[in-house]
Protein backbone atom coordinates (compact mmCIF):
# COMPACT_ATOMS: atom_id res chain seq x y z
CA UNK A 1 0.00 0.00 0.00
CA UNK A 2 0.62 3.07 -0.63
CA UNK A 3 0.42 6.91 0.39
CA UNK A 4 0.51 10.06 -1.18
CA UNK A 5 1.95 13.21 -0.30
CA UNK A 6 -0.74 15.64 -0.84
CA UNK A 7 -3.63 15.77 1.55
CA UNK A 8 -6.03 18.00 4.23
CA UNK A 9 -7.10 17.24 7.21
CA UNK A 10 -9.34 19.27 9.82
CA UNK A 11 -10.64 18.80 13.55
CA UNK A 12 -12.55 21.03 15.72
CA UNK A 13 -12.85 21.10 19.89
CA UNK A 14 -14.08 23.30 22.07
CA UNK A 15 -12.71 24.11 25.23
CA UNK A 16 -13.45 27.25 28.18
CA UNK A 17 -15.92 28.98 25.89
CA UNK A 18 -13.71 28.70 22.95
CA UNK A 19 -13.57 26.34 19.93
CA UNK A 20 -10.56 25.69 18.66
CA UNK A 21 -10.10 24.65 14.99
CA UNK A 22 -6.73 22.73 13.57
CA UNK A 23 -6.02 22.46 9.86
CA UNK A 24 -3.07 20.76 8.42
CA UNK A 25 -2.38 20.30 4.44
CA UNK A 26 0.54 18.63 2.89
CA UNK A 27 2.49 18.82 -1.06
CA UNK A 28 5.47 16.60 -1.82
CA UNK A 29 8.84 17.07 -0.65
CA UNK A 30 11.93 15.34 0.25
CA UNK A 31 12.10 16.27 3.44
CA UNK A 32 9.65 17.32 6.44
CA UNK A 33 8.87 20.74 6.12
CA UNK A 34 6.97 22.82 8.35
CA UNK A 35 5.21 25.68 8.69
CA UNK A 36 3.01 26.89 11.58
CA UNK A 37 0.30 29.24 11.90
CA UNK A 38 -1.03 29.61 15.67
CA UNK A 39 -2.00 32.17 18.06
CA UNK A 40 0.39 33.79 20.09
CA UNK A 41 -1.40 32.33 23.31
CA UNK A 42 0.13 28.74 22.20
CA UNK A 43 3.39 29.95 20.53
CA UNK A 44 4.88 27.40 23.57
CA UNK A 45 3.23 24.31 21.68
CA UNK A 46 5.21 25.06 18.70
CA UNK A 47 7.88 22.25 19.41
CA UNK A 48 5.24 19.77 20.84
CA UNK A 49 2.95 20.10 17.81
CA UNK A 50 6.23 19.98 15.64
CA UNK A 51 7.10 16.28 17.22
CA UNK A 52 3.68 15.30 16.51
CA UNK A 53 3.17 15.97 12.98
CA UNK A 54 6.81 14.76 12.51
CA UNK A 55 6.39 11.56 13.75
CA UNK A 56 2.69 11.03 12.19
CA UNK A 57 3.54 12.13 8.61
CA UNK A 58 7.41 11.88 8.24
CA UNK A 59 7.39 13.66 5.11
CA UNK A 60 6.48 16.14 2.94
CA UNK A 61 5.85 20.10 3.19
CA UNK A 62 3.26 20.27 5.92
CA UNK A 63 1.17 23.44 7.16
CA UNK A 64 -0.61 23.88 9.83
CA UNK A 65 -2.95 26.61 10.85
CA UNK A 66 -4.62 26.69 14.75
CA UNK A 67 -7.57 29.72 14.61
CA UNK A 68 -9.66 30.56 17.67
CA UNK A 69 -13.53 31.41 17.51
CA UNK A 70 -14.66 32.50 20.59
CA UNK A 71 -18.42 31.45 21.52
CA UNK A 72 -19.20 32.78 24.56
CA UNK A 73 -17.52 35.07 27.55
CA UNK A 74 -15.45 37.54 25.56
CA UNK A 75 -11.87 37.39 25.94
CA UNK A 76 -11.45 41.17 26.01
CA UNK A 77 -13.15 43.33 28.69
CA UNK A 78 -13.34 47.25 29.49
CA UNK A 79 -10.31 48.46 31.57
CA UNK A 80 -13.09 50.64 33.83
CA UNK A 81 -9.60 51.34 36.15
CA UNK A 82 -7.68 53.43 33.35
CA UNK A 83 -11.59 54.86 31.99
CA UNK A 84 -11.45 56.02 35.85
CA UNK A 85 -8.62 57.47 35.63
CA UNK A 86 -9.01 59.62 32.51
CA UNK A 87 -12.38 60.79 33.27
CA UNK A 88 -10.43 62.24 36.36
CA UNK A 89 -8.15 63.91 34.77
CA UNK A 90 -10.93 65.50 32.21
CA UNK A 91 -12.47 66.71 34.90
CA UNK A 92 -9.45 68.15 36.46
CA UNK A 93 -8.63 69.69 33.29
CA UNK A 94 -12.14 71.26 32.38
CA UNK A 95 -12.25 72.74 35.93
CA UNK A 96 -8.76 74.56 36.00
CA UNK A 97 -9.14 75.73 31.83
CA UNK A 98 -13.16 77.02 32.88
CA UNK A 99 -14.51 74.85 29.93
CA UNK A 100 -17.70 72.40 29.54
CA UNK A 101 -17.14 68.83 30.53
CA UNK A 102 -17.92 66.28 27.80
CA UNK A 103 -21.42 65.58 27.04
CA UNK A 104 -20.53 61.98 25.98
CA UNK A 105 -18.89 60.52 28.51
CA UNK A 106 -19.46 57.09 27.50
CA UNK A 107 -17.29 57.61 23.45
CA UNK A 108 -14.99 59.79 25.09
CA UNK A 109 -13.92 57.25 27.38
CA UNK A 110 -14.30 54.20 24.90
CA UNK A 111 -11.83 56.51 22.19
CA UNK A 112 -8.88 56.76 24.92
CA UNK A 113 -6.35 54.23 24.53
CA UNK A 114 -6.02 50.90 26.94
CA UNK A 115 -10.14 51.34 27.11
CA UNK A 116 -10.43 47.66 26.09
CA UNK A 117 -8.03 45.14 27.55
CA UNK A 118 -7.38 41.17 26.73
CA UNK A 119 -7.67 38.55 29.35
CA UNK A 120 -4.50 37.06 30.37
CA UNK A 121 -4.55 33.61 30.67
CA UNK A 122 -1.88 31.01 31.69
CA UNK A 123 -2.35 27.80 29.43
CA UNK A 124 -3.14 24.75 31.21
CA UNK A 125 -2.02 21.26 30.77
CA UNK A 126 -5.72 20.63 30.26
CA UNK A 127 -5.84 22.85 27.46
CA UNK A 128 -2.33 22.24 26.46
CA UNK A 129 -3.58 18.35 25.48
CA UNK A 130 -6.82 19.15 23.90
CA UNK A 131 -4.82 21.42 21.30
CA UNK A 132 -2.43 18.67 20.78
CA UNK A 133 -5.31 15.71 20.36
CA UNK A 134 -6.80 18.41 18.01
CA UNK A 135 -3.72 18.25 15.65
CA UNK A 136 -3.26 14.77 16.28
CA UNK A 137 -7.24 14.08 14.80
CA UNK A 138 -6.70 16.71 12.07
CA UNK A 139 -2.94 14.49 10.92
CA UNK A 140 -5.09 11.68 11.35
CA UNK A 141 -7.67 13.24 8.68
CA UNK A 142 -4.56 14.20 6.50
CA UNK A 143 -3.47 10.54 6.52
CA UNK A 144 -7.31 9.05 5.00
CA UNK A 145 -6.67 11.62 2.29
CA UNK A 146 -3.67 10.74 1.41
CA UNK A 147 -4.76 6.88 1.72
CA UNK A 148 -7.27 7.31 -0.59
CA UNK A 149 -4.68 9.35 -3.08
CA UNK A 150 -2.39 6.56 -2.91
CA UNK A 151 -4.59 4.26 -3.75
CA UNK A 152 -5.69 6.04 -7.23
CA UNK A 153 -2.02 6.65 -7.30
CA UNK A 154 -1.20 2.26 -6.93
CA UNK A 155 -4.28 1.83 -10.01
CA UNK A 156 -2.31 4.11 -12.19
CA UNK A 157 1.09 2.90 -11.67
CA UNK A 158 -0.26 -0.73 -11.75
CA UNK A 159 -1.60 0.46 -15.42
CA UNK A 160 1.72 1.80 -16.48
CA UNK A 161 3.28 -1.13 -15.23
CA UNK A 162 1.61 -2.98 -17.18
CA UNK A 163 1.52 -1.30 -20.42
CA UNK A 164 5.38 -1.48 -20.35
CA UNK A 165 5.46 -5.32 -19.77
CA UNK A 166 3.40 -5.38 -22.58
CA UNK A 167 5.63 -3.17 -24.90
CA UNK A 168 8.36 -5.64 -23.97
CA UNK A 169 6.16 -7.83 -25.25
CA UNK A 170 6.01 -6.76 -28.48
CA UNK A 171 9.51 -6.22 -29.05
CA UNK A 172 10.54 -9.66 -29.25
CA UNK A 173 8.85 -10.23 -32.33
CA UNK A 174 11.71 -7.93 -34.10
CA UNK A 175 14.52 -9.53 -32.68
CA UNK A 176 14.98 -12.88 -35.15
CA UNK A 177 14.14 -10.36 -38.27
CA UNK A 178 16.78 -7.78 -37.36
CA UNK A 179 19.73 -11.00 -38.00
CA UNK A 180 18.00 -11.87 -41.63
CA UNK A 181 18.58 -7.99 -42.24
CA UNK A 182 22.16 -7.72 -41.07
CA UNK A 183 22.90 -11.13 -42.69
CA UNK A 184 21.13 -9.54 -45.98
CA UNK A 185 22.34 -6.28 -45.58
CA UNK A 186 26.45 -7.90 -45.05
CA UNK A 187 25.77 -10.36 -48.00
CA UNK A 188 24.53 -7.20 -50.17
CA UNK A 189 28.60 -4.81 -49.30
CA UNK A 190 30.48 -7.73 -49.64
CA UNK A 191 28.76 -8.40 -53.37
CA UNK A 192 29.64 -5.14 -54.22
CA UNK A 193 33.22 -5.91 -53.62
CA UNK A 194 34.87 -7.06 -57.00
CA UNK A 195 37.19 -9.63 -57.33
CA UNK A 196 37.00 -10.03 -53.53
CA UNK A 197 36.66 -13.83 -52.23
CA UNK A 198 34.29 -14.57 -49.35
CA UNK A 199 35.05 -16.44 -46.90
CA UNK A 200 31.95 -18.01 -45.26
CA UNK A 201 33.30 -18.94 -41.82
CA UNK A 202 34.51 -15.28 -41.47
CA UNK A 203 31.16 -14.07 -42.47
CA UNK A 204 29.67 -16.37 -39.51
CA UNK A 205 32.03 -15.14 -37.15
CA UNK A 206 31.06 -11.10 -38.40
CA UNK A 207 27.49 -12.04 -37.96
CA UNK A 208 27.78 -13.46 -34.27
CA UNK A 209 29.78 -10.55 -33.28
CA UNK A 210 27.31 -8.03 -34.43
CA UNK A 211 24.61 -10.14 -33.00
CA UNK A 212 25.64 -10.33 -29.36
CA UNK A 213 26.47 -6.79 -29.62
CA UNK A 214 23.17 -5.84 -30.30
CA UNK A 215 21.37 -9.13 -27.89
CA UNK A 216 18.76 -7.47 -25.71
CA UNK A 217 17.95 -10.43 -23.56
CA UNK A 218 19.96 -9.21 -20.46
CA UNK A 219 17.95 -5.97 -21.07
CA UNK A 220 14.51 -7.63 -21.22
CA UNK A 221 15.22 -9.72 -17.84
CA UNK A 222 16.38 -6.78 -15.68
CA UNK A 223 13.40 -4.86 -17.23
CA UNK A 224 11.26 -7.64 -16.22
CA UNK A 225 12.81 -7.60 -12.65
CA UNK A 226 12.72 -4.00 -12.21
CA UNK A 227 8.88 -4.14 -13.02
CA UNK A 228 7.95 -7.10 -10.54
CA UNK A 229 9.63 -5.01 -7.69
CA UNK A 230 8.48 -2.20 -8.67
CA UNK A 231 4.84 -3.49 -8.01
CA UNK A 232 5.77 -5.95 -4.72
CA UNK A 233 7.03 -2.54 -3.14
CA UNK A 234 3.66 -0.88 -3.90
CA UNK A 235 2.11 -3.84 -2.09
CA UNK A 236 4.57 -3.09 1.33
CA UNK A 237 4.64 -0.93 4.03
CA UNK A 238 4.27 3.08 3.29
CA UNK A 239 6.72 5.13 2.92
CA UNK A 240 8.29 3.73 -0.15
CA UNK A 241 8.15 6.76 -2.60
CA UNK A 242 12.13 7.17 -2.65
CA UNK A 243 12.95 3.68 -3.36
CA UNK A 244 10.13 3.35 -6.03
CA UNK A 245 12.14 6.30 -7.29
CA UNK A 246 15.06 4.88 -7.44
CA UNK A 247 13.38 1.77 -9.38
CA UNK A 248 12.34 3.94 -12.22
CA UNK A 249 15.33 4.96 -12.57
CA UNK A 250 16.64 2.31 -13.15
CA UNK A 251 13.81 0.72 -15.22
CA UNK A 252 15.17 3.77 -17.44
CA UNK A 253 18.38 3.14 -17.99
CA UNK A 254 17.47 -0.38 -18.92
CA UNK A 255 14.59 1.17 -21.47
CA UNK A 256 17.38 3.61 -22.89
CA UNK A 257 19.89 0.52 -23.58
CA UNK A 258 16.85 -1.61 -25.05
CA UNK A 259 16.64 1.30 -27.69
CA UNK A 260 20.32 2.32 -28.06
CA UNK A 261 20.81 -1.51 -29.50
CA UNK A 262 17.14 -1.89 -31.26
CA UNK A 263 19.10 -0.83 -34.66
CA UNK A 264 15.03 -1.25 -35.82
CA UNK A 265 12.92 1.23 -36.39
CA UNK A 266 9.80 -0.71 -34.87
CA UNK A 267 11.68 -1.71 -32.08
CA UNK A 268 12.46 2.19 -31.45
CA UNK A 269 9.14 2.64 -31.69
CA UNK A 270 8.33 0.66 -28.86
CA UNK A 271 10.80 1.90 -26.79
CA UNK A 272 9.93 5.25 -27.48
CA UNK A 273 6.43 4.25 -26.07
CA UNK A 274 8.16 2.72 -22.81
CA UNK A 275 9.88 5.63 -22.25
CA UNK A 276 6.72 7.97 -22.34
CA UNK A 277 4.78 5.81 -19.76
CA UNK A 278 7.63 5.40 -17.61
CA UNK A 279 7.68 9.73 -17.41
CA UNK A 280 4.69 9.38 -16.45
CA UNK A 281 5.23 7.46 -13.63
CA UNK A 282 8.36 9.64 -12.79
CA UNK A 283 5.92 12.55 -12.66
CA UNK A 284 3.32 10.79 -10.28
CA UNK A 285 6.15 8.83 -7.92
CA UNK A 286 7.25 12.07 -6.75
CA UNK A 287 4.16 12.23 -4.94
CA UNK A 288 4.35 9.11 -2.80
CA UNK A 289 5.23 9.28 0.62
Amino acid sequence: MILSMTGFGRSIVEYNHNKIIAEVKSLNSKQFDLLMRVPGYYRELEPELRSVLAEHLQRGKVDLTITLENLGEASVVLNVEAMEHYKRQIEDMCTRLNIAWPTDWVGQLMRMPDAMKSEVRLLSDSERNIVKGAVVKAAHALTDFRRTEGAKLEVFFADKIRRIGELLSEVEPFENSRVAKLRERLEAQLQKLQGVEIDAGRLEQELIYYIEKLDVTEEKTRLRAHLNYFTETMAGEPGQGKKLGFIAQEMGREINTLGSKSNNAEMQRIVVKMKDELEQIKEQVLNVL
